[in-house]
């Protein structure tokens, strides 16, 4: 068989969504979970995609029960590092880590973690999943279609550039697989988080991102960046104008960015339930659905079990691309 042709059926194999499988409310835990402040690990500076639903959530979560949900972000080495103190943390309830498909991305890109997100933590639930969108400054852009996008970046292969939260995250991945299947070269530019990029970005500093919609829709919204892809098969309600990757030609380019909740490991389990308990309450709110909604983003039902069945899956269809892609820390 081709090589090359294996390699475009690996990253559209890897690529591919899953399906979310949905579960029952987990049974009442009697506990007095939480009886004071909860600290609530983000692996990523402010300003990135995981603040964008973890802020909210925060504040819901505050109403909900009474007691505070801390944001502590822990920025550095596409999001491992704040895995790594979340990892160490106690496991009483009362420290959180909220990652993301980046923590599925790095056991095949970083060789000397020195967690395992499937073996350190408890998984707890899926926050939120949103698509990844294709943001152009328009200042140092002059294409308003993908089609004129991708022509640009063949008359100068490497001139245009794009950022990233770090390397080894659904951010770089995305931009390699795009390469990969518009036969361009864009040159990556890694920062240390989903913010530092976009701000970036938005500032002129850089021509481009393949972003999580989450962190680009008030940006878009505003008009300082523009969208000219969405992922996926098809349109995202919050941006309708914006077509999607089959409608301009690219069928095989789905790229989800998602966000979820863990618990160290070792973390009891009448906590554990409680905490997807409260947290699955939060999320019921009306205040919370227009949030995720107006940042183009559904609200899974993955819990306990079948989510970390989700995560396994992740890291194996992720190990696909970067190996296909030939991805590595820069």
């Amino acid at each position: 068989m081709n090589p090359g042709f294996q390699r475009r059926d690996v990253l559209r194999f890897a690529a591919a969504g899953t399906a979310a499988a949905v579960l029952g409310a987990p049974a009442h835990a009697q506990s007095g979970w939480p009886s004071k402040p909860v600290t609530l690990i983000v692996p990523f500076p402010a300003g990135g995609g995981t603040d964008a639903f973890a802020r909210p959530l925060a504040a819901q979560f505050a109403k909900s029960t009474g007691q505070s949900l801390v944001i502590d972000n822990r920025g550095g080495a596409g999001g491992t590092l704040g895995a790594s103190i979340a990892a160490k943390a106690p496991a009483d309830g009362y420290t959180l880590f909220m990652g993301a498909v980046h923590h599925a991305i790095a056991p095949s890109v970083y060789p000397k973690l020195d967690y395992d997100i499937e073996k350190d933590f408890v998984p707890l639930m899926l926050l939120a999943s949103v698509p990844q969108v294709v943001v152009v400054n328009p200042r140092r852009v002059s294409a308003t279609t993908l089609k004129d996008f991708v022509a640009e970046a063949k008359r100068n292969p490497g001139k245009l550039n794009y950022a990233s939260a770090g390397a080894g995250t659904s951010h770089h991945l995305a931009g390699e697989l795009f390469k990969l299947q518009t036969n361009t070269f864009i040159t990556h530019i890694p920062y240390r988080g989903a913010g530092p990029a976009l701000s970036d970005l938005i500032s002129g500093n850089v021509d481009c991102m393949f972003d999580g919609l989450g962190s680009s829709a008030q940006h878009i919204k505003g008009g300082r960046i523009k969208a000219l892809m969405v992922a996926g098969g098809k349109r995202n309600p919050a941006f309708p104008d914006v077509p999607s990757a089959t409608e301009v030609g690219l069928p095989d380019y789905t790229v989800t960015t998602w966000y979820g909740l863990w618990a160290p490991k070792g973390t009891p389990a009448d906590a554990q339930a409680k905490i997807v308990e409260d947290m699955r309450k939060s999320l019921a709110t009306d205040e919370l659905k227009a949030v995720w909604a107006s940042n183009g983003a559904e609200i899974p039902t993955l819990t306990m079990a079948a989510y970390g069945g989700f995560v396994s899956s992740e890291v194996k269809r992720w190990a696909g691309v970067v190996k296909a892609s030939g991805a590595k820390i820069e």
